[in-house]
């Protein structure tokens, strides 16, 4: 979701971004922020050089995993041969050349953030060694890069230490997929904006896809229609319930950006709010009490959303958009993060 005075949220199943130019090729919900934790992996690489001399030509096609390395070998025009057409129509070789050198100048190695396969396509993160630079590429099964993206991190050093009192439940059952999650621009596009921070997206996949059949069809998505559950304990404090769902799915309702929506208020001043229900699938009213567990709904497709998921997140108010987002505590103990798989019983 994304707060602005027209209080729009992102549009989110696919994700590409030039670099140095921030161009959106592809669909996604987006963020920005900085991991606190460890990397997992770190990528060789070496100080980027300032020419644009390539190495002796190969026909291999480098893989998602190649990127980093290449880029700060400064092998430019090997990484822009695999761009897909439409890609090459959005920055020319020489402003990505020119683009890549000023972005990664001070790079000395990335180290991995996450990863994600979704619908066809590769989509992997790193964080420079320094913290300050997040690097992304999505790529399909054929080696064609869709987007590739160097973006400015800001870390929230305060916040990120902070979580939320209470210990909540995930509000639904069974496999979900983490869409954008995680303290990082890169893999949770909401934590650019404080009112969103720590705010997740998740989907449902199998066997790779987010839906089967017909894609502009509410219904060919796993996630739609899905129940969800209180997380924890509390109050029904506000609930929305006649926004049509969204179709054909990519067609967005930015009026009302959370679309169906229920807000609960629990102990300690904390307030979950769950958006983009279904429409008509609301089980409680304002004044309901609630324990965690109970159904609330089902996942719809409604508001500006690119297609059916849940949005997510703990808040210190009740209005989504004047209050600040707080890390959750997961019951579990778990932290997930984009391209992660949560198994809720």
């Amino acid at each position: 979701m994304k707060k602005s005075n027209n209080t729009k949220w992102m549009n989110y199943s696919k994700l590409a971004l030039a670099l140095g130019a921030l161009t959106v090729v592809i669909t996604a919900c987006s963020g920005n922020s900085n991991n606190t934790a460890e990397p997992a992996t770190t990528v060789e690489t070496t100080t980027p050089t300032t020419t644009t001399e390539q190495p002796t030509a190969s026909t291999a096609k480098l893989t998602a995993e190649d990127i980093p390395t290449a880029l700060l070998k400064g092998q430019y025009k090997e990484v822009y041969a695999q761009f897909s057409d439409n890609f090459k129509k959005q920055i020319t070789e020489k402003d990505f050349i020119s683009s890549a050198e000023a972005s990664l100048q001070s790079v000395k190695k990335f180290n991995k953030a996450a990863d994600m396969e979704i619908n066809d396509a590769d989509v992997r993160s790193w964080v420079s060694d320094s913290g300050d630079l997040g690097l992304n590429v999505t790529i399909d099964k054929q080696g064609s890069i869709l987007g590739l993206q160097a973006k400015a991190l800001a870390p929230a050093t305060t916040t990120d230490k902070v979580t939320t009192k209470n210990e909540y439940a995930f509000p639904f059952k069974g496999d979900w997929f983490v869409f954008w999650g995680g303290n990082n621009a890169l893999i949770n596009y909401h934590y650019e904006y404080e009112s969103q921070r720590y705010a997740y997206d998740f989907i449902q996949r199998k066997d790779g896809f987010s839906y089967k059949g017909d894609p502009l069809k509410n219904e060919s998505y796993y996630a739609f229609g899905q129940p969800l559950y209180a997380p924890a304990d509390g109050k029904v404090v506000s609930v929305l319930s006649n926004i049509p769902d969204n179709e054909p799915v990519g067609k967005m309702n930015p009026k009302v950006p959370a679309g169906n929506e229920v807000v609960i208020a629990h102990a300690n001043g904390e307030y979950s709010v769950i958006g983009h229900m279904k429409k008509g699938s609301a089980l409680v009213k304002v004044g309901d009490m609630v324990k965690t567990g109970d159904q609330l709904g089902l996942v719809g497709n409604s508001g500006n959303s690119s297609e059916a998921h849940l949005h997510y997140q703990v808040s210190d108010g009740a209005d989504l958009f004047k209050s600040k987002a707080i890390q959750i505590k997961w019951q579990d103990g778990s932290k997930p993060v984009q391209g992660e798989t949560i198994t809720a019983k």
